[in-house]
């Protein structure tokens, strides 16, 4: 019987100890604490007012969701900055009455992120999605919203994945 105690918490013991480095998020250990996001200027042909802010604001909960990093204005470890390369708003299918049936609105974010703790980490790369919606039907209101907030959440896990979770 004391033999069976002793298995089952050797057993208890190492199933937790391999457990430890695990994460959910798929974040390794990292040497930072701190990030920032700098501005996200659009520099696309069509400016949507307010969406660099949003986008910023969009990748900086993300972060702060999912990992134990500060965030911060100034002299982060981990920083993130770039341009909206493109907003725009294309048709994707004709109708016989040459009319679009449906339109495509595609975002394109230049990211570049610095480690000041693993400078080999270093990177500038091109995120991109994109929302479809009925070429009847005009890119406003709430349908907007979900649009920019389709894109902003598969664009902003994409950044994570390429920087935290090196998926």
């Amino acid at each position: 019987m004391k033999n069976i105690k002793h298995l089952i918490f050797v057993s208890v013991f190492l199933l937790l100890l391999g457990c430890g480095p695990y994460s959910f998020t798929g974040v390794q250990d990292l040497k930072a604490k701190t990030f920032q996001v700098n501005y996200f200027q659009n520099t696309s042909d069509l400016i949507e007012p307010g969406f660099d802010r949003d986008f910023k604001l969009a990748l900086e909960d993300l972060i702060v969701n999912q990992t134990n990093l500060n965030i911060t204005t100034s002299n982060g470890e981990l920083i993130y900055e770039g341009e909206i390369v493109e907003y725009r708003i294309s048709p994707t299918t004709a109708q016989s009455n040459s009319t679009a049936a449906q339109n495509r609105l595609t975002v394109t974010v230049n990211l570049r992120f610095f480690d000041t703790t693993n400078p080999d980490e270093e990177f500038e790369q091109r995120f991109s999605h994109f929302f479809d919606y009925p070429g009847s039907q005009l890119l406003q209101g709430a349908q907007k919203d979900a649009a920019h907030e389709e894109i902003f959440e598969r664009i902003t896990q994409d950044i994570f994945n390429a920087t935290l979770a090196k998926w």
